[in-house]
């Protein structure tokens, strides 16, 4: 097939399902799932042994000390990086342009300026193509805003009011893993965040250029613990004497997370059931952040990871009226069946208030899949991108990926300074 592309997949973790499902199933007629890599053998095995079963064939793989070879050898068109921990995925991007490859890559491209302006130089150096898979862009009820400030139905956007709240489960569920620790995810406000902040710069079409933040890590917390009678507590769900009386403990024998994560922790030491009050943590658990853009609009935004509800309210003032859009997400874990980010028709609002007029709810638009129905749509753009009209502009590249980014990393650095910090200071100025 001439229009086949060959691709490699390095990172074999839970977000890379997404990916090997797509080019195993809907997408394999126009994308060819080459090679996979990974850093740990067992779990490299059994994606192996998995796609086998899906693919009627052996799918070669390669450990992460392999990764040139792999490119060597099997000579795909396309990497796509879904490594963990997120400060790794730099270091495979700019291999993979540095070899010859296109690069697509899943959010956040990484967790701090060096490294920023390390895959910017690689692009402009090499000449090859980065995509960053923002999904949430794909989503129709996000997108059916996008055209509501497009057509200037509120005129120029002047502030931004934004609020997300991530529940006990999902919300914990990054305090039991390597996001947990600054020098591995750039907090959530990197890890999560780069998503929210690249939905406002795309929404109003605008560049984020100052940022001031707090943070503070209030609730997974050894206070919290005793408050829940878990003082004997251990650091692992596996061996917790108060296991049966803990509302954050995981299960880390169901199959899926048995067999993807337990048989194989003794090869790299990741351990998926870590306590969520551990001493170990040193992100925050609350943030929030103020954000000043280059035509003038300011932006007040909050993430919380312990509500008892999860999803988003979102408002943008404008000189000639008001857009407001809620959403409420289902709840999950990493891994489970459940879907990601799935929306119920119920459970979203976007309502247009013009100036001098009343209100006007709209009917928003809705489709199934993962993160409100963004994934398949995106996937497509990925896999099959050719004629693909793109009017909102939703494919998003390393530019687009350094601003959401960016945001973070400005936010985490003002948290530690106590500071407004500028982007273009942390950027050395460096032209995008």
């Amino acid at each position: 097939m001439p229009n086949r592309k060959r691709y490699c997949l390095v990172g074999t973790g839970s977000r890379a399902q997404l990916y090997l499902d797509a080019m195993a199933s809907d997408f394999r007629d126009v994308a060819e799932l080459a090679g996979i890599c990974d850093i740990n053998p067992g779990r490299l095995a059994f994606n192996r042994e998995t796609l086998a079963k899906r693919v009627d064939s052996e799918v070669p793989g390669y450990t992460a000390a392999d990764f040139d070879r792999m490119i060597g050898e099997l000579k795909p068109d396309v990497v796509i990086v879904t490594t963990g921990p997120d400060r790794t995925h730099s270091e495979y991007i700019c291999r993979a342009m540095e070899l010859g490859c296109d690069v697509v890559t899943e959010k956040p491209m990484t967790t701090d300026e060096k490294q920023a302006l390390k895959i910017l130089e690689t692009v402009r150096r090499t000449g090859r193509k980065l995509q960053v898979t923002f999904n949430y862009r794909y989503a129709p009820p996000r997108a059916q805003v996008r055209e509501l400030i497009q057509q200037g139905k509120i005129g120029k956007v002047l502030s931004v009011d934004f609020a997300w709240t991530l529940d006990t489960r999902h919300g914990a569920d990054y305090f039991r893993r390597w996001h947990r620790q600054l020098a591995n995810s750039g907090s959530l406000l990197v890890h999560k965040a780069t998503h929210h902040f690249d939905l406002v710069n795309w929404w109003i079409g605008d560049v984020p250029e100052e940022v001031f933040a707090f943070g503070s890590l209030n609730y997974y917390t050894a206070e919290r613990a005793a408050e829940l009678g878990l003082a004997d507590r251990t650091d692992r769900c596996t061996t917790c004497p108060v296991a049966a009386r803990c509302p954050f403990h995981l299960d880390p024998t169901q199959e899926w997370f048995r067999r993807m994560y337990g048989e194989h922790e003794h090869h790299d030491g990741y351990f998926r059931d870590r306590c969520v009050f551990s001493p170990e943590i040193d992100i925050w658990d609350t943030m929030s952040v103020n954000v000043r853009y280059r035509g003038g609009a300011l932006m007040s935004y909050l993430l919380h990871t312990y509500s008892p509800v999860e999803g988003y309210r979102v408002a943008f003032n404008g000189t000639k009226g008001r857009i407001e859009h809620y959403a409420n997400e289902n709840t999950y874990i990493s891994g489970d069946e459940n879907i990601p980010g799935q929306l119920a028709r119920d459970s979203v609002g976007v309502a247009l208030i013009p100036e001098f007029k009343s209100p006007t709810a709209l009917s928003p638009r809705l489709s199934e899949g993962g993160h409100g129905g963004g994934d398949p749509v995106m996937l497509a753009d990925i896999f099959d991108p050719d004629g693909r009209p793109d009017p909102l502009g939703r494919k998003a590249n390393q530019v687009d990926g350094i601003y959401s980014i960016m945001v973070g990393i400005a936010a985490y650095r003002s948290i530690q300074r106590g500071q407004p910090v500028r982007i273009a200071e942390l950027l050395e100025n460096a032209q995008l």
